[in-house]
Formats: structure tokens, sequence, C-alpha cells
């Protein structure tokens, strides 16, 4: 199957390396200009090479911002305000045991791994859905679905990403605009 993407402007957070950069290789090599995020400039940067030589003609753009923080997204989308797909990717994970999990790590992952799509579905989805084409899709994990002992927090943030996609998605609903979740 072609999928052309060509005048679509795609975000994918935390896309520096991993999945996300997958994800953003996938994009660009659809005709769509990519915007890398990660949290360093250095990084974004590497980023945006290994697609370029990857995807030989690829549009490709980079944004260093950390999506954790309210400040960070602000700064995303200060420098980005407008796109057409929004791949919700940047989280952690580590395995710790459940009474050794401190409330500063629940935190820390529910600002990175729920706060983070929260804060820049917000800011995307109005425009996508005034346009009346728009996708925003969260990366979420099957741990949302069984959660493994030694990643209680990381599972319970992934549900939360998950949960909050079904109610997006009736916002969304008749406006050209979808909001979904893909465990990977």
């Amino acid at each position: 199957m072609k999928i052309d993407l060509t005048g679509k402007t795609a975000l994918v957070t935390g896309s520096t390396a991993g999945i996300g950069l997958a994800i953003a290789k996938g994009l660009a090599g659809t005709g769509a200009e990519v915007v890398v995020n990660g949290r360093s400039q250095a990084k974004v940067d590497a980023a945006i090479a290994a697609i370029g030589k990857a995807i030989p003609g690829a549009k490709v753009k980079g944004v260093a911002a950390d999506v954790s923080t309210a400040d960070g997204c602000k700064a995303l989308v200060a420098a980005l305000p407008d796109v057409d797909i929004l791949i919700n990717n940047a989280g952690i994970f580590e395995p710790k045991g459940f009474f050794d999990i401190p409330d500063e790590d629940w935190t820390r992952f529910f600002d990175v791994n729920v706060l983070s799509a929260i804060r820049l579905i917000r800011a995307y989805l109005p425009g996508m859905t005034e346009k009346g084409w728009g996708r925003a899709i969260q990366i979420a994990s099957d741990s949302a679905l069984v959660t493994p002992a030694e990643m209680i927090h990381y599972g319970v943030s992934k549900t939360a990403l998950r949960a909050v996609t079904p109610g997006l998605a009736k916002e969304a609903d008749g406006t050209g605009g979808t909001v979904n979740s893909l465990l990977a």
C-alpha cells in the first residue's frame, strides 16, 4: 500500500531514537514533512541526519523541547504552532518494585507518559478539527492491559494514556480529525 502524506506536517515526540525515530522515518517515507522532537538539540540534529540518510530528499526539521513539562510543551507549540499529524511517543519506563516507587517517580511517569500527550492534543487538536483533517495518535503499551509487576507505575501511566483516547475521539467525531492509541 502506498500512503501519500505530501503536504502534511507530522510531529513525533520522543523521536530521536527507538520507536519514535522509526515512526519519523516511516512518515518521512510517505512524503510528510516530519518534525523530530527530543530534549537536546544534539540528539535532534543526529536524528534529522539519520532520517535524511535513510530517506534521501526527506523534509525533516526538529524542535528540541522537553515535553514532560508544561513549559517544554509551550515552547514546542510556539516553535511549531500547527501540525496535521501528532504522534505522542515520548515516554519513559524502568523496572522497580512497587514498594520502592516513591511519589516523585509516580509524578514523573505521569508527567512524561500522560500529561505531555494531553497538553499537545489540547494545543493541536482544535486546529486539526478546524481544517477538517488531522490525526492524534498516542503510543501506549500492552502494559496498559497487562501491567507488569516490576513496572506498575509504567503500566498505570500507559493505562491513563490509553483511557484518555476514547473521550478525545468522541470530541473529534465528525470533524475530520481522529484520535487513536496504539499498543506498542
